[in-house]
């Protein structure tokens, strides 16, 4: 919860004690009317400084309650005392006394929900990075002239990409911090799409990252190894902000790909919206899709090696290793980094999470060192996954796995669902309740992600050999690991 919002609850229950704590008729008039000043100046307060969000609402409605409730404890006691036209008929004092009571009973539930909601949905502080680097983010909007649209039928649109960067930088700690999700409008088809109310992902807005806009970019090193990444089907580019805020923290360049029709919802600068496409919903569609998605990660490399020659924010020119570049991306994202991979030579490793790998990539293998960052088949199958999809995660992975001519990587942690291998769990304890997250402890499913991630790109873009990838990693005893060496 924010500050003002815990202020704002803390009043709720301070006006509650005051309205039901029954003291002398003179003390009780000061004793209310002092906390409903508090309370409502405080709810002003919350709402001009911080911004409304749906899980606030109980607390906003009790500043209304209470407020009602009080309102009418001055009429009745004006009424006893025969000072506001005369007494008030008995009948009316009883329905102050009715409505008295009513307030309380739901004053007590309000109080609950009020305290329960922001808890279950919060607005936190993404935890610091491990690394030594402060983090920079731009975004950028690019068109990519010579592809066609193909999810719509104006034969005329062409391919167009919103792609955030985040860069190792030497910004000041104390400078702001740019939201997790800039644009919660993006977000409202996936809502669409999980049958929630428009309004559900809102709050995400008022997440803060670790990342500075527009923050110099550090002069430690001359330039910086190169990731792109790719979200999941109905995701959204931050979705695993998490772990790359992790590799940019240990000098990395992060370009995240937000790919219209296969996103959640995508939103260009004039505030164009490309909402999810129900076709991404179809398997059979999305096989036929992945090479086309590859190509936005191909064009998106094209696109750096332009901004590196000249940016047009002044922050990234000359500063992209781009002889250092790597991929890797969560279910479908792991499908188009393989497939850019299989394309672009130009990615020198390749981290594919929790997927199954695409016929042309089975048939024609990888070239790059791979690692596959994925669970066991029993873990999938108390998720509730289907034992077609399971064997064709596990397989497809596998077949990859054993005929790659550079060096493999295959591991997977028993206990972690689908939903851990992206930022899920720290966005509500719901998560897990509800099954949507695995039974492995969270910090400790992320923990491993981005050391297994660090580790692998350390070891093939910046030539740091690993001890994690040796195998036997005695922090991490639960994962299954096994080593391809050609």
């Amino acid at each position: 919860m924010r500050p003002f919002e815990i202020l704002l609850v803390a009043a709720d229950l301070l006006a509650f004690i005051a309205l039901v704590v029954p003291l002398p008729d003179r003390a009780g008039w000061l004793r209310c009317t002092l906390p409903m000043a508090l309370l409502c100046m405080v709810a002003g307060i919350q709402l001009l400084i911080e911004g409304s969000r749906w899980q606030m609402v109980p607390a906003y409605a009790l500043v209304g309650l209470f407020f009602l409730v009080w309102l009418l404890r001055m009429l009745a006691r004006e009424s006893r005392r025969g000072s506001w036209r005369g007494s008030w008929p008995g009948s009316w004092r009883g329905v102050i006394r009715l409505a008295g009571g009513l307030g309380v009973g739901l004053g007590v539930l309000g109080l609950g929900v009020s305290m329960g909601l922001p808890l279950m949905f919060p607005v936190f502080r993404f935890p610091h990075p491990t690394g030594p680097y402060e983090i920079g983010t731009l975004t950028y909007h690019w068109v990519d002239v010579d592809r066609p649209e193909v999810f719509t039928a104006d034969p005329n649109d062409r391919r167009e990409l919103m792609v955030q960067v985040w860069y190792p930088s030497r910004g000041s700690p104390s400078s702001p911090r740019v939201p997790y999700v800039q644009d919660a409008g993006a977000l409202v088809p996936l809502a669409r799409l999980l049958r929630l109310p428009e309004f559900s992902f809102g709050h995400l807005q008022y997440i803060t990252t670790n990342a500075m806009l527009s923050a110099p970019m550090s002069n430690d090193e001359a330039s910086y190894p190169v990731l792109l990444f790719s979200p999941g089907r109905g995701g959204y580019r931050q979705h695993n902000t998490l772990q790359i805020e992790e590799l940019v923290s240990h000098g990395y360049v992060v370009a995240a790909i937000d790919h219209p029709y296969a996103a959640a919802g995508v939103v260009f600068p004039e505030g164009r919206l490309a909402v999810f496409d129900p076709r991404m919903a179809d398997g059979t569609f999305v096989d036929g899709m992945v090479g086309y998605l590859a190509q936005d990660a191909i064009f998106t490399l094209h696109q750096l090696v332009t901004l590196n020659q000249a940016d047009p924010n002044g922050v990234l020119t000359g500063r992209l290793d781009l002889s250092r570049a790597g991929i890797f991306g969560v279910s479908l994202g792991g499908e188009v980094s393989a497939e850019a991979c299989r394309l672009e030579s130009r990615l020198r490793a390749c981290l594919a999470m929790d997927v199954w790998m695409p016929p042309s990539v089975v048939q024609a293998g990888l070239l790059q060192p791979t690692m596959f960052i994925t669970r066991d088949s029993e873990t999938m199958l108390r998720e509730g996954w289907s034992q077609a999809a399971i064997d064709r995660t596990q397989n497809t992975m596998r077949a990859v796995f054993e005929r790659l001519p550079r060096d493999g990587y295959f591991v997977r942690v028993p206990g972690m669902f689908h939903a851990d291998f992206s930022d899920a769990r720290l966005l509500s304890p719901l998560t897990s309740w509800l099954g949507i997250t695995g039974p492995i402890d969270g910090h400790r499913a992320q923990s491993i992600v981005r050391s297994y991630s660090l580790a692998f790109f350390d070891q093939y873009l910046k030539d740091r050999p690993a001890v994690l990838l040796e195998g036997a990693a005695e922090q991490y005893p639960e994962v299954l690991f096994e080593t391809r060496r050609p």
